[in-house]
């Protein structure tokens, strides 16, 4: 049976709502927790951006049982891949065991602030020389590295959980999904592709598989759709154009001309509990093991959580 998980998504909750709904989701259920890493929000209508290891530390302190996934983190521009490592390894002590570090090339919103962009093909090869440095040291390895991009002199990590933090890597396309398989890393993605899990299964891949959906559940649709079209109309551009704009106010000109119509037949909107069911159901589908939802809507959080535990997470499980 698929793994249903909730995102904690920081670009529309503060850090302590966050870790808050983060104990509800436990409460109600749910299988698994996944955060989101951003410097900045997609569209200034989220209005927010804490720290995502700052809420997953606070997190995995004031929950007991659910499962924790970065989602993701780039280690190669705002962090050095030798601090990731640390941060992971402190979560993952922190969480009992709980926590699993999603990897990826990153995106130019975020990673901009600290300086400039590089193109895919070096994300690629910074990524995968990132994984040559974190791997050992969650493995408690102490590690000698100069590569192309990164230098770590020397560096051994002393608080390590029991068994060393899985590895996800999120992935868009062959490059990438080799890469996961690689590093025998877990496969992230957000579209329902079963092309996605069957190449990364011809490249050796064996781990989880992720996927991420996104509904915006409410007692009106067309409210729903509203609420949508404000917050995520950014999603359908695809990673081709959202890896490479350095602004939310870059996603709010090239959304421009998408209306609440076009967001509504992309995303499930409103109280129909079977539309949601089916929206999951792509991914469950296309083999994907452990499928994370968001809910569109600060505001409307608890009251989704509430709807997933009497309602949604029952039926999921039926389908």
């Amino acid at each position: 049976m698929t793994n249903i998980g909730y995102t904690l998504m920081t670009e529309q909750r503060g850090p302590r709502e966050l870790v808050d709904d983060a104990v509800r989701a436990e409460a109600a259920g749910f299988g698994f927790a996944v955060c989101s890493d951003h410097f900045y929000p997609w569209l200034a209508e989220q209005g927010h951006a804490p720290f995502a290891w700052s809420v997953l530390g606070a997190a995995a302190h004031a929950t007991e049982r659910l499962p924790l996934v970065s989602f993701v983190t780039c280690p190669t521009m705002r962090y050095h891949p030798a601090v990731v490592a640390q941060m992971a390894a402190t979560v993952g002590v922190m969480s009992q065991g709980r926590f699993t570090l999603g990897l990826g090339a990153g995106e130019n919103l975020n990673e901009h602030v600290v300086g400039a962009y590089p193109q895919a093909v070096q994300r690629h090869a910074m990524l995968s020389e990132a994984l040559e440095i974190i791997q050992p040291l969650l493995a408690g390895e102490v590690v000698h590295h100069l590569g192309e991009y990164f230098e770590v002199p020397e560096a051994r990590l002393w608080d390590l959980p029991a068994e060393p933090v899985p590895i996800g890597v999120a992935v868009s396309g062959p490059s990438s999904i080799r890469l996961a398989a690689r590093h025998d890393a877990a496969l992230i993605a957000v579209a329902p592709e079963r092309e996605l899990i069957e190449q990364y299964a011809d490249a050796g891949g064996s781990g989880p598989r992720y996927g991420q959906v996104a509904i915006c559940w409410g007692p009106d649709a067309d409210e729903c759709a509203r609420i949508a079209h404000d917050q995520f109309r950014w999603f359908d551009l695809g990673w081709a154009v959202n890896a490479e704009m350095p602004h939310p106010r870059s996603f709010a000109a090239a959304t421009a001309s998408v209306t609440p119509e076009m967001v509504a037949e992309k995303i499930s909107c409103g109280p129909d509990l079977d539309k949601h069911v089916a929206a999951v159901k792509q991914f469950t589908d296309a083999g994907f093991t452990d499928v994370a939802l968001i809910q569109i809507g600060g505001d409307s959080q608890r009251d989704f959580l509430d709807f997933a535990e009497k309602q949604l997470l029952p039926a999921l499980a039926a389908a």
